[in-house]
């Protein structure tokens, strides 16, 4: 069968764990390891481009060859892979960007090479809820303390920086190097060397007043938690290609930002949300650990 040319259609983000699914493609992979893609899936993958989410751990189940006896076949990997219907490259970066024309943007489940899994067949999905749910409490509230950290370092520019959703400058877009999101939290690297300053931020200011800083952050996170404001993420299909967006109904206002992961559907899901912020590389970088406690 050949490779697909459209988009994997996806239920993640309405917050799915569990689907049915027609097998379009099995390809087995110099490693050892196959790839299956299927006609729609729950499972959150991987993107090269951002891979600050994980994948997804879970099954495909299919049925033994000789009768219907179920056979959960374990999903070791998923990621974004994209085609152009002739190869599947699985690098760590997309050949093109997401959404490009004439590509097929898709969902790639790695399993075992001698799984019992064959183009046309029917499966079941099945997302660990658990794992699922972990991360996306991590990833609500990773978006929570970015918008935090913002609010509390206003008032450390000098010159006009683009705005974040709720109006603050965004520290957060502008200095941002990496992001991991963790089972209940996240690990953000910030970069605050002399481009930074050039754009009118007082990094000695910050390192005077760091502690502040975070303390500031967290009671800001503490009235958003309780506000249990609602979540959802707004998209206007189904197709992994297409743009999704978090958002949030907090007291300041609805922000929204630009997000493929997945989330809780209100703040009252988390527990108490906080951040530590730590200085590095003499005061050029700057790490918040963002942690959710049930």
């Amino acid at each position: 069968m050949a490779l697909p040319l459209g988009d994997t259609l996806i239920g993640y983000p309405d917050g799915e764990t569990r689907g049915q699914a027609t097998v379009l493609h099995r390809e087995l992979r110099p490693d050892g390891r196959a790839v299956v893609l299927l006609d729609a899936t729950p499972f959150h993958p991987v993107d090269p481009t951002w891979p600050d989410q994980g994948p997804d751990l879970g099954v495909l189940v299919t049925s033994a060859d000789d009768g219907p006896v179920p056979v959960p076949v374990p999903v070791l990997d998923c990621r974004i892979a994209a085609s152009d219907g002739a190869e599947l490259p699985l690098g760590e970066r997309l050949p093109v960007r997401l959404g490009t024309e004439g590509w097929a943007f898709v969902v790639a489940h790695v399993v075992d090479g001698a799984a019992p899994i064959a183009e046309g067949d029917r499966v079941a999905a099945a997302v660990d809820e658990e794992h699922r749910r972990a991360l996306s409490l991590g990833h609500t509230s990773c978006h929570l303390a970015s918008l935090a950290l913002n609010r509390a370092l206003a008032g450390f520019w000098s010159k006009a920086v683009a705005p974040d959703a709720l109006g603050s400058p965004d520290f957060d877009h502008t200095a941002i190097v990496t992001s991991s999101i963790r089972p209940h939290g996240s690990i953000d690297e910030y970069r605050l060397g002399k481009s930074l300053r050039k754009r009118g931020f007082d990094s000695a200011r910050l390192a005077a007043e760091l502690v502040a800083v975070a303390e500031a952050a967290n009671g800001t996170l503490a009235g958003w938690v309780a506000s249990d404001a609602g979540v959802r993420i707004r998209r206007d299909d189904r197709a992994l290609s297409t743009r999704r967006f978090w958002e949030c109904e907090l007291p300041e206002g609805l922000a929204s930002i630009a997000c493929g992961g997945t989330h809780a559907e209100h703040l009252g899901e988390l527990g108490t949300v906080r951040v530590s912020l730590e200085l590095h590389d003499d005061g050029a970088a700057l790490r918040m650990i963002t942690t959710e406690t049930a």
